[in-house]
């Protein structure tokens, strides 16, 4: 098995180049190991990788991934992605655990947090609804990764309107998050949600508005209606009394 892991490294560092590497970096306040590789250029190598592994029973899949995850470098972790949501139709209840070991062990950066959330943790959600209630405690980790988990695992569910009473859950146990990602993590899930919902979220933005971070406020109106964007930005004064 190893050998495939291999494989997938030396096609990375062959299409790794020092421009892509130094434009990444932009986008991290944090230090992020990378090889410096498109992330198209690493899809189509994980897919092909992925060919020659399909066969093999999940569990050795999914410590295949773990070997990838386990490196630290956010191409690698990509991989890992591509290949756990590649075999969703194999996922179990028990899965969450593995996936919620893998940010909490392994994520060290807002790109290989979304990629993860985003399709195999989103899609696990959708198969097992009742595991959102396991998700709603991740709001409550000291690991910044896991809450910002904890919102941007429904992004997708929530731009076709579902757990749309979870997600205003998951968005008042963050609401007063202090970090910047988490604010942004639950402030992007609140605008997907606009898609099927967009009064609903106006009117909880209208509700929250002088206590919500700025960051989450602007995150979550982007795609309203000027009008509304206007009327959710005003603060209410505070007199002195």
């Amino acid at each position: 098995m190893s050998n495939i892991i291999e494989q997938v490294r030396h096609e990375l560092i062959n299409n790794s180049d020092a421009t892509t590497k130094e434009s990444g970096k932009r986008f991290f306040k944090e230090e992020v190991r990378q090889y410096g590789v498109k992330t198209g250029v690493v899809s189509k190598i994980s897919k092909e990788a992925f060919k020659s592994i399909e066969k093999l029973p999940k569990q050795e899949i999914i410590e295949l991934c773990e070997e990838l995850w386990s490196s630290g470098i956010m191409e690698e972790s990509f991989v890992a992605c591509n290949w756990s949501y590649a075999i969703k139709k194999q996922y179990t209840e028990e899965d969450l655990l593995v996936f919620e070991r893998w940010v909490n062990e392994y994520v060290t950066n807002w790109a290989s947090c979304d990629t993860l959330c985003n399709h195999t943790i989103g899609t696990f959600l959708e198969m097992y609804p009742l595991s959102i209630e396991q998700l709603k405690d991740w709001t409550k980790s000291q690991n910044r990764w896991v809450r910002r988990a904890a919102a941007v695992s429904l992004i997708v569910p929530a731009k076709k309107g579902l757990f749309k009473k979870d997600i205003f859950e998951i968005a008042d146990s963050l609401l007063l998050d202090t970090d910047d990602l988490v604010q942004k993590g639950y402030g992007w899930l609140l605008k997907s949600l606009c898609t099927k919902y967009e009064d609903d979220v106006y009117q909880y933005v209208l509700s929250k508005r002088d206590i919500m971070p700025r960051t989450a406020l602007r995150y979550a109106i982007e795609k309203m209606p000027k009008p509304m964007k206007q009327e959710a930005m005003i603060r209410e004064k505070k007199t002195n009394r």
